[in-house]
């Protein structure tokens, strides 16, 4: 199968900040920009619940596999699954140490409570992606773990939804290819953002960088 070579590949995670915002997907994957904020400390604190490197845990037919490394040749991507469970069915795939076939379903671990989310919804998109690479096989679904609620969502994953995955990765490595940061797109989601200091949209959008600059040079 034809693909991208390992160390071209870019984070999974990415998709998620591409999604909410170019951007601030440019910032932190191109520049290695960072900041945190209360929703990102918050966020933080809950996958630490969920990433156990490689833990399993057996419950009657169903295996959980906790920050399960994952990654797809034809996508160029790499990454961890907060949580992957691994069910019996007999249209599943076998797995090492374990009698009988599984089908893999992905649970990614958010802070709040259920809401549509393109971003998010595409970060899940893509690492059943992944698995379905990885263990050949079709994965019709996966879920949302909203820690407020202490509830899971299930979400179909359906053909267009993988095309707006590969969309989104196309865009995202010619970016990064020409190492180019866009410029903002302002709107109440600025407000939330963890880069909002460092990105300053509100004055990036009305001069360019180079003006700003030498502006405070001529002070």
């Amino acid at each position: 199968m034809q693909g991208y070579n390992e160390e071209d590949y870019l984070l999974l995670s990415g998709i998620q900040h591409f999604n909410f915002c170019r951007r601030q997907w440019a910032l932190i994957h191109i520049e290695q920009q960072w900041e945190e904020n209360v929703r990102t400390i918050e966020g933080n604190h809950l996958h630490r619940k969920a990433d156990q490197p490689m833990i399993r845990e057996k419950r009657g037919d169903k295996l959980v596999v906790r920050a399960l490394p994952v990654h797809s040749r034809e996508l160029g991507i790499t990454g961890i699954c907060d949580v992957v469970e691994f069910v019996r069915d007999p249209l599943g795939v076998s797995l090492a140490g374990e009698e009988g076939t599984y089908l893999p379903f992905p649970v990614e671990y958010k802070r709040g409570k259920p809401k549509r989310n393109d971003s998010d919804h595409a970060q899940l998109v893509a690492q059943v992606m992944c698995l379905e690479e990885m263990l050949v096989c079709d994965i019709s679904k996966g879920y949302f773990y909203y820690d407020e609620i202490k509830h899971r969502v299930e979400v179909i994953i359906t053909a267009s939804d993988r095309e707006r995955v590969r969309s989104s990765l196309q865009e995202m490595r010619q970016y990064f290819e020409r190492n180019h940061t866009p410029k903002a797109k302002v709107g109440p989601h600025c407000q939330s953002c963890s880069l909002h200091n460092i990105c300053v949209p509100e004055i990036l959008n009305k001069r360019s960088v180079s003006s700003f600059i030498e502006s405070r040079i001529a002070e």
